[in-house]
């Protein structure tokens, strides 16, 4: 293998042989081949694409770069959602006790926050003692006993997707769509999954701010997936405001546990929960038509089944034995809480939602380099949704500040990225589209 002649190939247009990705992937992993070939290679891709199979082939050679778990024997379908990223955006931690609690196997491999966007593991960490980076055994464990566990990746699960990744991000190719699809799904093949739903956020609080974009971006997703054997499909949801009520870490915690009490009904945040669960069930081959998937979910939400679960994982993985009795004993509140008032009447009719996430950084529940720690206790909770009317001096949302200089710099700043109007906004749906092997 001759990197550089793969990368002339590629950057001339040229479709890769399984056989050459293959061997430029080894050679990655090896770390073989330097930081500028890698880079040169993936400005070729970013510039010239890749068709259906080369992508399959460069996922399958990235997952088989570490190891790929088995879960033979488990005695139920192995299966996952991933979500592309948006601001408020908790639904990892109802879905996969939900789907847990319908008969599916969960084991979610999840990851931090990026940019503007809240991560999974960053949420959970804010329950003391819960373990996210276990050992295999105990995941396997969580796994057997809860039925779901949400963990990070380790450096075995497809370790060349984290080296190319990090040249990608310094090298302005983070972008292309044939990497972000390899990079998503080589680690999610590598969790050893039997199918996946995708959650492809669309709009300004999202990283694919169009519809056009995402339905590209899930349809390579989708048709990838599928060529790996994993039965996949991908619902576009609206991110033009924050999918919760709340944004910032212990506060998007409390803010599922409320969920999975049966405290968030009729939100566009168990819209967009329900519908993916209910996608996975289809998926797995659990149920077979969508509605009676829908009603499934619904049933074990206000059975208290997917309740008892989240609690038996998070008991699993080091956390309190009594956290959903009482998560306000052990998730540590900010010290200082500000209120956001609306300045005049009318209708909130927009959001930049993208800014709302940066507005959780700024105060230090996110990171601007990977090597930040984060404050697990600051945010905005009480946020009220788009087409709400408000009178001048109502409650907007409550500020969570470390101090009070913070705090009411995010209270202005969230103030800025709402707006008002005399009508009320044209309904947007939480879900848009669904992109399946059918509809591709």
């Amino acid at each position: 293998m001759i990197p550089q002649e793969i990368i002339r190939r590629k950057r001339d247009g040229a479709a890769l042989s399984a056989e050459e990705i293959s061997a430029f992937i080894a050679a990655l992993s090896a770390e073989t081949i330097s930081e500028g070939q890698v880079a040169a290679f993936a400005m070729a891709v970013f510039f010239r694409g890749m068709n259906r199979d080369e992508v399959v082939a460069l996922t399958l050679a990235m997952r088989d770069s570490g190891d790929v778990l088995s879960w033979k024997g488990a005695g139920r379908p192995i299966a996952d959602k991933h979500s592309t990223g948006g601001v408020g955006d908790n639904v990892s931690l109802m879905l996969a006790p939900i789907a847990a609690a319908c008969g599916l196997a969960v084991p979610m491999i999840s990851g931090r926050g990026l940019g503007h966007t809240g991560g999974t593991l960053d949420k959970l960490q804010s329950i003391p003692g819960y373990n996210v980076m276990p050992d295999e055994g105990l995941f396997r464990r969580t796994v057997a006993q809860a039925g779901c566990a949400i963990i990070g990746q380790t450096g075995d699960l497809a370790p060349a997707d984290k080296r190319l990744y990090a040249i990608r991000d310094v090298t302005a190719t983070v972008e292309s769509v044939p990497l972000i699809t390899a990079s998503i799904l080589s680690k999610k093949l590598a969790a050893g999954l039997e199918s996946l739903v995708l959650d492809v956020k669309v709009g300004n609080g999202a990283f694919m701010a169009s519809l056009e974009d995402a339905e590209m971006l899930a349809r390579s997703l989708v048709e990838v997936a599928n060529g790996a054997g994993v039965k996949t499909s991908a619902l576009l949801t609206d991110m033009n405001q924050p999918l919760a009520d709340a944004a910032g870490n212990a506060l998007e915690v409390l803010n599922s546990v409320a969920f999975l009490k049966g405290e968030k009904s009729g939100t566009r945040l168990e819209t967009v929960t329900v519908a993916l669960s209910a996608e996975m069930l289809v998926n797995a081959g659990v149920e077979t038509d969508r509605n009676l998937a829908l009603e499934r979910c619904r049933a074990v939400l206000a059975s208290g089944q997917a309740a008892e679960i989240f609690g038996r994982m998070v008991h699993a993985l080091g956390g309190p034995a009594d956290f959903l009795d009482r998560p306000g004993d052990y998730l540590v509140p900010a010290p200082f809480e500000i209120p956001v008032l609306a300045q005049a009447g009318g209708y909130l009719a927009a959001c930049d939602t993208r800014d709302v996430g940066l507005a959780v950084v700024d105060l230090g529940g996110g990171r601007t380099r990977p090597s930040d720690g984060i404050d697990h206790r600051v945010g905005f909770n009480r946020l009220l949704p788009l087409g709400t009317r408000l009178e001048k001096g109502d409650l907007l949302a409550k500020v969570h500040a470390a101090d009070r200089q913070s705090g009411e710099r995010a209270a202005a700043a969230l103030l800025r990225h709402y707006r008002l109007s005399d009508t009320p906004p044209a309904s947007s749906p939480a879900v848009l589209n669904l992109i399946s092997t059918e509809s591709t």
